[in-house]
């Protein structure tokens, strides 16, 4: 588990950004590759999977439906 990895989507995180699921994705990639920094040989396929992973969870937490009292609150006054 990443610990350092936040709760992106809403109502935990209701501005989350691009930038917020970028640092998540490399969070991520870091950890499953074991490598806080890719040596120059691996750095492309580091690159392409930090980008795999933002825009999948750009693509998942666009598509979540958050249920709930405190979801139809957050979402009416926004």
């Amino acid at each position: 588990m990443c610990r350092s990895i936040k709760t992106l989507r809403p109502p935990v995180t209701p501005d989350a950004s691009e930038e917020d699921f970028r640092a998540a994705a490399l969070q991520y990639v870091r950890k499953v590759s074991g490598f806080r920094a890719p040596a120059a040989h691996n750095r492309e396929a580091f690159d392409r999977a930090v980008d795999a992973v933002t825009e999948a969870t750009a693509r998942l937490l666009a598509e979540l439906e958050v249920r709930g009292a405190s979801a139809r609150t957050a979402q009416a006054s926004a």
